[in-house]
């Protein structure tokens, strides 16, 4: 059986790798870039350069977009929208959940079908199974081209609602930042203090090997809105970052980060929660929202 055909618009790191993983895997691949230079070595291993972004859409029915982000999207196929009808736009570009239900009306507006895409995976994990994409939008187009999406990385299929891909990936992207800016802070006091980063790393790695089991502990929790304060306590937490603060500044290192985590932890107070366990700081959090 003859593999799918496939159209990749957006020859950055991400997308190069995307042509050369459907390549490896014997599909044709029609590229296109606004800087059509990037296609020159792509088109030298196999992969076929359509002159203009019309002729990159009518050459396949499946078209993956490799772009910055949704606005790059637009920037790119309106000038062809007449060339749009029946085709399957999955849009691989980073953003927000409402830009990506936005899209899919937009695609449907013009014949095209959309199907969000979160890639969990930097280049280097393109062609690796144990990688993986969120994915998200009308399930039988879905279904009908899973195998060949298999081939850049695992697939996890989310739900009809074409934001629900873009919102796992960008609450996925609140955690990886969040936690690898607070090791950056971490190494920044460590060398401070005379402790190298490669001196560290067992350490590090010893904390965040721990962070599961505390994930598994509270999720039921927080599901329930129970937040007890039999295993930890707030108030506690409150003095455990105090003393990461004071180091900080002892250290003449930015306190701006241990500060601003202070700062949620005494909205916790304030609310009245000294007692009950850290994680009634989703409140906070969720408060925050409403207000």
């Amino acid at each position: 059986m003859s593999k799918q055909s496939v159209t990749v618009v957006g020859l950055g790191p991400m997308g190069q790798a995307m042509v050369r993983a459907f390549l490896a895997a014997g599909h044709q691949v029609t590229v296109w870039n606004r800087t059509a230079a990037r296609a020159e070595e792509l088109v030298a291993e196999g992969a076929r350069r359509a002159d203009t972004i019309g002729e990159a859409l009518a050459a396949n029915e499946l078209v993956i977009l490799s772009l910055t982000d949704y606005d790059a999207m637009y920037a790119v196929l309106e000038p062809a929208a007449e060339a749009l009808a029946g085709r399957v736009l999955v849009n691989l570009s980073s953003d927000t959940p409402e830009k990506a239900r936005e899209a899919a009306r937009w695609a449907a507006r013009h014949g095209a079908r959309h199907l969000t895409g979160g890639v969990q995976s930097p280049p280097s994990g393109i062609g690796k199974p144990e990688s993986a994409t969120f994915y998200s939008g009308p399930r039988d187009v879905f279904e009908a081209h899973a195998a060949t999406l298999g081939v850049l990385t695992g697939t996890d299929y989310r739900g009809e609602d074409p934001g629900l891909a873009a919102l796992y990936y960008q609450i996925q992207m609140d955690v990886f930042w969040t936690a690898m800016l607070s090791y950056l802070h971490a190494l920044a006091v460590a060398d401070a203090n005379g402790i190298s980063a490669q001196e560290f790393l067992p350490y590090a790695t010893s904390t965040v090997a721990s962070l599961p089991g505390f994930l598994e502990f509270y999720a039921p929790r927080i599901d329930k809105g129970e937040h007890a304060g039999d295993v930890d306590k707030l108030a506690m937490g409150v003095a455990s970052v105090d003393h990461v603060l004071h180091t900080t500044k002892d250290s003449g290192v930015d306190t701006s980060l241990p500060a601003a985590v202070r700062d949620v932890f005494r909205r916790g107070l304030a609310a009245g929660h000294a007692g009950d366990s850290f994680t009634s700081l989703i409140e906070v959090f969720k408060k925050e929202a409403a207000a």
